[in-house]
């Protein structure tokens, strides 16, 4: 979703020009590379005079940046082929896999973590070339945060994924409307009946899944001492004791919550419908923004549950089925991710759709400063961001603390959804794959979001039997009647009379 931001006036974004990452000397035929992407999760251009960005050179999208992509590297003779974008749009993870699986074909695609380790663990993944990981020409090689290469690297993920957006799962919140903060600290609230009715939870089985196991764990969470290894391990159990225990805990959500949603908390959210609602930091930087946008709305903040939070990632990856031992294929797709990671591209599709970039730099940071920077006289707090934007890599910001002045409203806000504080990376995980446990989680939670007759008293058991048999006589006595009349012959003389 667009998000707006108060920013100033500035001149149109130049497509010209990043450094290619392959050359050739002569024109030949068009490419055609399919990229599938996350639904309004790129900069589709449109903006308007006012949303003109005033930081560096001036940042405005016109155009979308698919068209932009395009233009820039048909303008651009080193390639030595033209390009042609098929771009699509999935919903869900799952959407996407199933569209693999039944024979779509993809050069480029942008799942989540846990999709990439299981793209991965099917040998479905091109490696990233050389020059593309190693070329300081690069603007994702040479821009991308140490913080989130670091991550790639540690995961296994650097040499087959680009990391585009990332970011943590918490709980957008009216602080008017909840009894202290300790309450939306704590992934409880989805159980506490204080809230009965008040608060909405994510429609899909890993969000829900890791809430669950933060409210299992909860005092083992918050004892202390777990290192990053032991947290991973926690919140991510999938044996069949932690798969069942999680099943009662999602049915006790279940009853409390408002509703499981996949959308709606957003609007739900402003509107003041629930007071609290599960979800992506992105979204929660959209609803704050629309939040404050709306007349009749209350400011709203975010926090992240003190137990354990989902750390999530999206990346690139290259298929192989799509690549096929295509050079001048893996060229565009890498050009691609390319002229996605240019500082002036990361801001844009930032604005456009209120997540965080990997890329980092100082011109990302001013923006960032831009948006959440003191103004004049206003009371403001050391804010440190230097494990995001630290680094000597050619296009990061110098390697220093950066502790900048913000207003205090920003803290716990939108600042706080799109770079959280240090202290909160270090208490967030990332969800890993399921595996070979997929089959029994989906069996478990089509238990709780669908009719499980283990929950059904005898009495309502009786009384919907009783009505089914009825049905059932009914639907017998209806075909036995049927039967006696066509199987009935009539008097002789009936038919001469019916021909009179």
């Amino acid at each position: 979703m667009k998000k707006r931001v108060a920013v100033a006036s500035a001149v149109m974004l130049s497509a010209a020009c990043i450094i290619p990452l392959a050359g050739c000397s002569q024109k030949q035929e068009t490419v055609v590379l399919r990229v599938a992407n996350w639904e309004e999760y790129i900069d589709l251009g449109g903006w308007d005079e006012d949303e003109l960005i005033d930081i560096g050179d001036g940042i405005i999208g016109v155009n979308s940046m698919v068209d932009d992509f395009t233009e820039w590297f048909n303008s651009n003779p080193e390639f030595g082929f033209d390009v042609k974008v098929e771009y699509s749009t999935f919903g869900t993870n799952e959407d996407l896999y199933n569209r693999l699986s039944l024979g779509d074909v993809y050069d480029l695609v942008c799942p989540s973590d846990y999709m990439i380790m299981k793209l991965l663990a099917e040998d479905a993944v091109e490696p990233y070339s050389d020059r593309f990981l190693d070329g300081t020409d690069n603007y994702y090689a040479a821009g991308v945060s140490p913080y989130i290469d670091g991550v790639f690297k540690e995961n296994g993920w650097y040499k087959y994924a680009a990391c585009y957006m990332w970011g943590t799962t918490g709980l957008v919140y009216n602080p008017e409307k909840i009894n202290g903060i300790e309450d939306v600290s704590s992934w409880d609230i989805l159980v506490n009946k204080d809230y009965k009715r008040q608060v909405t939870v994510k429609d899909n089985v890993r969000d829900a899944y890791f809430a669950a196991l933060g409210i299992i764990n909860g005092e083992k969470l918050m004892s202390g001492g777990l290192d990053r290894g032991e947290l991973s391990r926690i919140m991510n159990d999938t044996d069949g004791q932690a798969v069942a225990k999680a099943q009662d805990v999602l049915k006790a959500i279940k009853e409390n919550v408002y509703s499981f949603e996949t959308d709606a908390g957003k609007s739900d959210m402003v509107t003041g419908k629930v007071i609290a609602n599960y979800q992506w930091s992105g979204d929660a930087v959209f609803i704050m923004d629309e939040a404050e946008d709306d007349a009749n709305s209350t400011e709203l903040w975010y926090s992240v549950p003190a137990e354990c939070a989902n750390l999530w990632f999206d990346g690139w990856v290259k298929l192989k089925k799509g690549i096929d031992g295509d050079e001048r294929r893996n060229t565009a797709a890498e050009a691609f991710v390319n002229f996605l990671s240019r500082p002036e591209n990361a801001v844009r599709n930032m604005y456009y759709i209120g997540y965080t970039s990997a890329i980092a730099g100082k011109l990302v940071f001013d923006y960032m400063k831009c948006n959440y920077g003191a103004e004049d006289g206003q009371d403001s707090v050391d804010y440190d961001v230097s494990y995001f934007f630290g680094g000597e890599s050619v296009l990061s910001a110098p390697t220093e603390n950066f502790g900048f002045d913000n207003g205090e409203i920003n803290r716990g806000r939108q600042l706080f959804a799109q770079y959280p504080p240090e202290n909160v990376i270090d208490r967030s995980v990332v969800m890993l794959d399921f595996g070979d446990r997929l089959g029994d989680i989906n069996r478990m939670w089509i238990n709780v979001r669908c009719l499980d007759l283990l929950d059904i008293s005898p009495a309502v058991v009786g009384v919907v039997g009783g009505i089914a048999a009825l049905s059932v006589a009914g639907i017998l006595l209806y075909v036995f009647r049927y039967r006696l009349f066509i199987n009935y012959k009539p008097k002789k003389g009936y038919e001469k009379l019916q021909n009179k």
